[in-house]
């Protein structure tokens, strides 16, 4: 099955930012709020009067998402509350070019993303709870929605993909997709499409211009490739919202989200971490935190992340394995040990076996990625079975999960 290169370079990516960011980020109640409590639009969108972006940065955002090991980002130009952060050209006055910001973020976003070597994507609801059209008259309403994105498409060069939200909402609708798609296509022929099917559809292709499926809040599974090769993205928020959300301090741990990166990998997937930035676009202390410490991880073995693919290597529990580029392997061991003194070592301590099937090739050395050791290993080629005698953290480590390189014979 040939696997077209938009697709094939979006999953070499493996590892995305997310960012959700708009009016209701002022509000600091997450990004459902406007439905949630039901606010009257005239009454909500005096936000849009209040919004002067003063703490946005795309560069130093940009530059924590590079931090972090991401290869792209993700920026919502519309949410569902209807307001672009984008100029609209004259198409609505519900835009940041009418609030006090008075700037085109979208194009900052832009700039920042390709002066850091990122590629820029683009996140646009088809769910609309401002424009009156999406409820009474539906066809104007997707003709709103085509100009809309026909702006985003033309007016900010070349992009890594579209990411759209909401037809989950209306199921039944006739969306004139081929419409909207083959625009896509005309002036962006090197974009991924991508159309997020909720938390109850996980990855179901809805389209066949769809490039890759989406899981949210859900780890993604090997998929059987049907027709056209698609890829596989998860998204996931860091806390409980999308949305910045003043009182959620439900935040995952750094290790939560190395296992959940790691995991995504070993079914081919992609993982998109969120980051729901404050009221005027300043990015909370424990996103910046939390995104620094897998970028630390990152360093040591973002390798194995960028380019391992799916092999058929499965390990015991979570242990699995990848095909790297040029002859190698990579071996993903979880739950390994503190190398140390028992009076102070936490829960399992030191080196453990860890045993492979599906490694048919002839191994010569295994080593650590993050500090090189060499390791002792037996291994049965004929059988496709290895076991990997897996030494412990060092004292003063603990990675979550460590990544062994093998050099095939």
């Amino acid at each position: 099955m040939i696997k077209e290169k938009r697709i094939e370079e979006f999953e070499k990516m493996a590892f995305g930012i997310f960012v959700h960011w708009g009016l209701y980020s002022q509000m600091g109640r997450g990004e459902w709020i406007m439905h949630q409590d039901r606010i009257p639009k005239e009454q909500y969108r005096k936000l849009q009067s209040t919004f002067t972006a003063e703490d946005f940065d795309g560069t130093m955002l940009a530059r924590l998402a590079k931090k972090a090991g991401a290869k792209y980002m993700v920026l919502t130009t519309r949410h569902h509350e209807g307001f672009s952060l984008y100029d609209t050209r004259g198409l609505s006055d519900y835009d940041v070019m009418h609030s006090p910001a008075g700037r085109d973020l979208i194009a900052e976003y832009v700039q920042a993303c390709r002066k850091e070597g990122l590629v820029p994507f683009f996140y646009h609801t088809t769910l609309d709870w401002y424009q009156p059209s999406f409820e009474n008259d539906f066809d104007a309403y997707l003709d709103y929605l085509y100009q809309s994105v026909e702006i985003l498409c033309t007016r900010y060069g070349k992009i890594g993909g579209l990411w759209f939200d909401g037809n989950w909402s209306r199921p039944q609708a006739d969306w004139k997709l081929d419409r909207l798609y083959g625009m896509i296509r005309r002036y962006q022929p090197d974009a991924m499409i991508i159309n997020n099917t909720g938390l109850d559809d996980r990855g179901r292709v809805s389209h066949r211009e769809v490039d890759s499926v989406t899981f949210e809040q859900g780890m993604p599974a090997l998929r059987d490739q049907n027709g056209k090769y698609v890829a596989s993205e998860m998204c996931m928020t860091m806390n409980d919202h999308w949305g910045y959300g003043k009182g959620d301090f439900h935040y995952k741990s750094p290790g939560e989200c190395i296992r959940t990166l790691c995991l995504c990998r070993k079914a081919g997937a992609n993982l998109l971490l969120n980051i729901g930035p404050m009221g005027q676009g300043a990015i909370p202390e424990m996103s910046e935190a939390l995104a620094l410490c897998i970028g630390e991880w990152m360093n040591l073995f973002g390798e194995a992340i960028y380019t391992g693919k799916p092999a058929g290597i499965q390990g015991e529990r979570d242990d699995f394995g990848l095909a790297g580029d040029e002859g190698s392997v990579y071996l993903f061991v979880f739950d390994l040990g503190i190398s140390g003194n028992e009076n102070v070592t936490v829960g399992k301590r030191g080196s453990r076996l860890a045993t492979f099937s599906g490694i048919h090739q002839k191994i010569k050395k295994i080593q650590w990625m993050d500090n090189g050791q060499e390791l002792s290993f037996m291994q049965d080629p004929e059988q496709g079975m290895l076991t990997l005698h897996a030494t412990g953290f060092d004292y003063g480590c603990q990675y979550v999960v460590r990544i062994a390189k093998g050099s095939i014979a």
